[in-house]
């Protein structure tokens, strides 16, 4: 299973991966029709969003089915954080949040019964919240050629839209289904422009992390990981944008 493919490299997830700025803090408590001292993380990796949250006294409550990402998790984000090993779907529903958020994982979540799901752990008024977006060299040229170094080996390493949105779309992935869903209102699509510049051994262990690569057998992904190192500069200036989805839960209907 993809979405099971990190804890193997949980370490180089935490070296590789940037963690996020305050900028988006801002951004996503702003959107809460109320103050956000509670949080439910869906999918919390090694805590790069946690720890964005948590070190602003926001109490969450950090969920991720591999046990090996929570323990590099607990490495670095403050004591207070409570730590569950559970995938989405096995999360228990009877506690609610003033904020409910994914980083860079809500696509691995079952379909069926997302939205609902969702809103169920949120007070009326609390807000959703799903963040991340591409990283990829900004030089179309450098893109181009990373794209024809991996090509024999592997076509693509994103992950296309799970409601097949095409990329020209203004509104996408998750915020279309959001639009749709009754639990929800108030939906936006912000995007936080970024920057990142990596080293090019760096560029390929942010790489190392990435499912796609995960998933091929040892001598073909070492393979890639060479093939993509030769064409890249020494410095690689990567598209980082962060691309956020926000949403509010509506209120509860009088019975």
């Amino acid at each position: 299973m993809r979405a099971l493919s990190f804890g193997a490299v949980a370490q180089a997830y935490e070296r590789y991966r940037p963690g996020y700025p305050a900028e988006l803090y801002d951004l996503v408590t702003g959107h809460a029709a109320g103050p956000v001292g509670s949080a439910l993380e869906i999918g919390a990796g090694t805590g790069k969003a946690t720890r964005l949250f948590a070190g602003r006294g926001v109490a969450v409550t950090a969920t991720d089915p591999d046990e090996d990402m929570l323990a590099e998790l607990r490495r670095h984000v403050p004591a207070t954080v409570e730590t569950v090993l559970a995938a989405f779907e096995q999360l228990r529903t009877d506690t609610t949040y003033d904020l409910v958020f994914a980083a860079a994982a809500l696509h691995w979540t079952n379909p069926d019964g997302r939205w609902p799901r969702i809103a169920a752990w949120l007070r009326p008024g609390g807000v959703f919240a799903s963040f991340g977006g591409p990283f990829q060299p900004a030089d179309p040229a450098v893109e181009a050629l990373v794209r024809a170094a991996r090509a024999p080996l592997l076509e693509r390493d994103d992950i296309p839209s799970p409601d097949g949105t095409p990329p020209e779309e203004a509104m996408q992935w998750p915020g279309t289904e959001l639009l749709r869903s009754a639990c929800f209102t108030a939906v936006r699509q912000v995007v936080i422009e970024r920057r990142v510049t990596m080293g090019a051994a760096d560029y390929v262990g942010h790489l190392s992390t990435v499912s796609a690569y995960l998933e091929l057998p040892a001598p073909a992904r070492e393979q890639v990981y060479r093939r993509i190192e030769r064409v890249l500069p020494p410095a690689v200036e990567l598209n980082a944008d962060i691309i956020v989805h926000l949403a509010r839960r509506t209120a509860v209907p009088a019975h």
